[in-house]
Formats: C-alpha cells, sequence, structure tokens
C-alpha cells in the first residue's frame, strides 16, 4: 500500500517540495473560489464521451454531493461567466453540444491555422505547484501528510472540475468490480494496465484509511472519504491531467481547455506559452464558425484512450494504435532459467508484451523471438539477444541470426495467432453477454461498457490480422527461397553424377 502511496505521490507532488518529507497532522486548507452555483449540494449524473465512436451516454456514477448535472447548459454558461470573471480572456470558441464528445468547444468565429487560442492565465491552473505551495505557505504549528498533500490535490480537482461537466471519464472509473474487468478486457492486454492503476489508487486509499481517516472520523466521514469516491476523484485525475512541454513536462490540470475533445487526425497539443503567459494551442487547420475545435491527447493507441480517457476512436482512424502482444519464455526450454537471468539483469521479464502496430512491430520484438527459440549451442548470444530487445543496445539495432529467423517468425505467429483466437472468442461470445438485469440505467451502462470491449478488441484483433499476414508471407517467402536453393543444390549435384 504505501508503495502505492509513494508511486502517485512522486508522479503528482514536486520534486522540490518540503511535502514530500511532511508527516502526518492537520493544516488549514485553502481551495480556489467556485462559482455561486457550486455551493448547493447536487447529485452527479454523469455520462462518460465515446470520443469519435457513435454517441454512448452512462446514466449511472457514484452520488458525489458536490457535483452537478453534466449536461446541463446552465452550468456551462455559468462555467463560462466565472471563468471570465477569473482572468479568462474573451475567447472565439463557445461550450456547445457536438456529435464527437457529446460536448465540447465550437468555433464561435472563423479560425485561421496557425492561430493561437485559449490563454488560460497561470492562476487558473492547478498543478502541484499551485496547490502546495498553499500548503507550505500556510503552515503554522502543524504539518500535513504527504498522502493527505496528495488528498487534497485530488479534492481541489474533483471540487474544481466536476463543474467543468466535461463528458471524458476514466474508464478505470465506470469498472466497479474485478469481474467487470476481467470480463470486458477479457482478451486485451490492457486489461493488466488496468489492473496495475486499480490497484495502485485501492492502496493508497487503504493507507490512507488506515493511517488518516479511522482516526480521525469528524474530519473525514465516510459518506465522503469512501473507496468509491476516492477511485472516482483519481478517475477524473487521470483523464484530465495534461503535460506542459515548455513547464519541463509538468503536469496540470486547465479549466476550459478541459473541453477539447481529441481527434486522431489533428497534430496540435496543448502548452504553456511564455510570451502570453497562458496555455494555448495552435489551431493545425482552419475552422468555420459552428464547427467544433479538436487538439490531440497523445499519440497513444486505442487502449490507452479508453484507459484513460473512456473512449474507443473509429477503427482504422488512429495512425496510432497498437496492441500489445504477449511472449514468454517455453517452460520447457532446457536454457530456461539462463535466458531468464538475462531478461532480468535487462529489465524483462516472461511473459513480456511489446506493442505491434498495423506497420509492424519493433526490432525489440524480434530480438525476444530470437532469444526464445535459440539453441543451447547460442548461449553466448543470450546476452545480446536479451540486451536488444531491452532496447538497451546501441550497437545491435540490426540484429540478425539468419539460421534461426525462420523459427523465431513462427514463434511470432504462433503468439499473434493465440491472441487473435482470444479476441474472436471474446467477440463470438460478446453477442450472448448477460444483459439482463433489472435496472434500465444498469443495462445502459452494461451495454455501454459491453459496446467499448467490442470496439477496442475489433480494432486490436484487426492489427494482428495484418501482422498474421506479414508473417506469413515472409515465412513463404524464406521458404520458397530455401526450396529454390535446394532444388538448385538438387540440380548441380545431378549434373555431376551424370
Amino acid at each position: 500500500m504505501a508503495k502505492a502511496s509513494n508511486f502517485l505521490q512522486s508522479t503528482l507532488l514536486p520534486s522540490s517540495s518540503p511535502l514530500r518529507n511532511l508527516r502526518s497532522q492537520p493544516l488549514p486548507l485553502s481551495f480556489p473560489p467556485l462559482p455561486s452555483s457550486r455551493h448547493r449540494p447536487i447529485t452527479i449524473h454523469c455520462s462518460v464521451s465515446a470520443g469519435e465512436t457513435t454517441k454512448r451516454s452512462l446514466e449511472e456514477a457514484p452520488d458525489i454531493s458536490w457535483g452537478c448535472e453534466i449536461d446541463s447548459v446552465e452550468n456551462a454558461t455559468s462555467l463560462q461567466r466565472w471563468l471570465s470573471d477569473s482572468g479568462l480572456p474573451p475567447q472565439k470558441m463557445a461550450i456547445d453540444k457536438v456529435d464527437i464528445g457529446e460536448r465540447g468547444l465550437v468555433a464561435s468565429q472563423s479560425l485561421r491555422k496557425g492561430e493561437k487560442l485559449l490563454f488560460v492565465p497561470p492562476s487558473l491552473v492547478i498543478s502541484a505547484d499551485s496547490v502546495t505551495s498553499n500548503f507550505e505557505n500556510k503552515v503554522m504549528t502543524f504539518i500535513i501528510t504527504v498522502l493527505l498533500a496528495l488528498l487534497a490535490f485530488i479534492l481541489v480537482i474533483t471540487l474544481f472540475f466536476v463543474l467543468v461537466a466535461h463528458s471524458l471519464q476514466s474508464f478505470c472509473n465506470v469498472i466497479r468490480t474485478r469481474t467487470e474487468l476481467d470480463m470486458y478486457l477479457e482478451a486485451s492486454q490492457i486489461r493488466e494496465r488496468a489492473i496495475e492503476r486499480i490497484t495502485n489508487v485501492v492502496g493508497t486509499y487503504e493507507d490512507l484509511r488506515s493511517r488518516i481517516f479511522s482516526k480521525h472520523p469528524n474530519l473525514f466521514p465516510k459518506e465522503v472519504f469512501n473507496d468509491e469516491t476516492f477511485k472516482w476523484s483519481f478517475g477524473i485525475l487521470f483523464s484530465r491531467l495534461v503535460r506542459l512541454p515548455s513547464m519541463d513536462g509538468r503536469f496540470a490540470l486547465v479549466p476550459w481547455a478541459d473541453m477539447l475533445n481529441h481527434n486522431c487526425e489533428v497534430e496540435t497539443y496543448l502548452d504553456y506559452d511564455k510570451s502570453s503567459k497562458g496555455v494555448v494551442f495552435t489551431a493545425d487547420r482552419p475552422y468555420q464558425p459552428g464547427e467544433q475545435v479538436f487538439i490531440s491527447y497523445g499519440n497513444k493507441s486505442n487502449g490507452e484512450l479508453l484507459l484513460s480517457y473512456g473512449f474507443v476512436p473509429r477503427e482504422g482512424t488512429n495512425p496510432s494504435d497498437s496492441v500489445e502482444l504477449a511472449m514468454s519464455l517455453r517452460k520447457n526450454d532446457t536454457c530456461y532459467k539462463e535466458k531468464l537471468d538475462a531478461l532480468k539483469k535487462h529489465g524483462l521479464s516472461t511473459p513480456q508484451c511489446f506493442p505491434v502496430r498495423i506497420t509492424g512491430w519493433p526490432l525489440e520484438l524480434m530480438a525476444y523471438a530470437y532469444l526464445v527459440v535459440s539453441p543451447p549451442d547460442m548461449s553466448n548470444s543470450f546476452e545480446e539477444m536479451a540486451k536488444a530487445a531491452s532496447n538497451k543496445s546501441s550497437t545491435n539495432k540490426d540484429l540478425k541470426y539468419p539460421e534461426i529467423e525462420e523459427e523465431a517468425l513462427q514463434f511470432i505467429l504462433d503468439s499473434c495467432e493465440t491472441s487473435i483466437s482470444k479476441y474472436s472468442r471474446f467477440l463470438k461470445e460478446s453477442g450472448s453477454m448477460d444483459l439482463d438485469i433489472t435496472s434500465p440505467k444498469q443495462l445502459n451502462r452494461k451495454a455501454f461498457l459491453k459496446q467499448l470491449a467490442v470496439d477496442l478488441s475489433t480494432s486490436e484483433r484487426r492489427i494482428l490480422y495484418r501482422a498474421q499476414y506479414i508473417l506469413r508471407r515472409r515465412l513463404r517467402d524464406i521458404r520458397s527461397g530455401e526450396l529454390k536453393a535446394l532444388r538448385l543444390f538438387s540440380g548441380i549435384r545431378n549434373f555431376f553424377k551424370q
């Protein structure tokens, strides 16, 4: 648990912050001012963006007392008004309902390619630095634990961004149990990353609960400080964090920019502009009034977009899409221990996942396959293969072992076809998933999750089918060349016999 807490702490708190060395005792907290509409408790009803897929709504979510109805136009207007009052300059975009993403920013006037937009001032940006500075300036006789500072950071995010009413939400936010995770991500390797993320969040909550919440129930009532709201808060966090390259890659939350949806064909990103002293992006194409304006959330695969943002782009529209292919050493290999030791030395394991794209696979995957199929008499090369598989080798980028190339390609093909069979089985069985449940809201949620899982599985299987085709063709060429060489050798031998 502490390990999970340390992981999240190191990710979100600045390395220079004294809060890293603090321990538990209460501290006065200061939160950013909120719009007046936020001062009354309202139940939240979240919907989830399907990104570039057909719009699908999620009608059930945890009840959060500080939430709001995200489809409310009044809340969107209130947000715009509050941001303007808080220092956001006049905008050339406005919040509106859209076809892709349910709600987004649309051009309110003609926008030119190359034009800088947004200009969100630093005073509205929430980062670990901006939050912890408030804490550090108000330390009196008590000092707060690092984890409580982290929690306060998360709660600031929650309080601040629920009003933003964006439809994006982390996939981990709508998955309720491990059983559901196993059900919907059964075929995809992204399941392992989802498990790791949920485990980290749950571990952090349990650490906080045992060390702080349970000891101060009056300060941390279970109605608010429970595992469901904690996971929900982290889902909000993961789906809205922005990396700003010009600020040393620092992560931050940027209101208003949070309303921009992702498009795989767009190549513009949010960043801090030192000249204007605000967070901006540069339009990479012209927009007409009423047209939705997009940014890129990064070169992420469909699985990564689903995990962090809760949507899957339409099949074939994401040039950065990839699928994780798991490869393992053979347990009956007489050199299993030696090969495993070589892998561990370079930070690898068995099984090990490698990204496969529609255009092919990385050299590291081929090096791993060479290691798997290499015979005992090639033991002197185990170290070289493992190093190349870890991407730590600078001299063996074109690592080749012609004598075992066919066997290595066949091993990759077998791994692909094993994975393809899992996807095909899941897609076949998904038509008969048990969706016979009494609650209409629960039915909508189940149908939503099922559709996302089907979309992801379809796109990942498509990549594997392409890899399968390439591998079969290469193996055919190798075997055809070997057959020609054999026939040539046989012809020469017969000629000399005569």
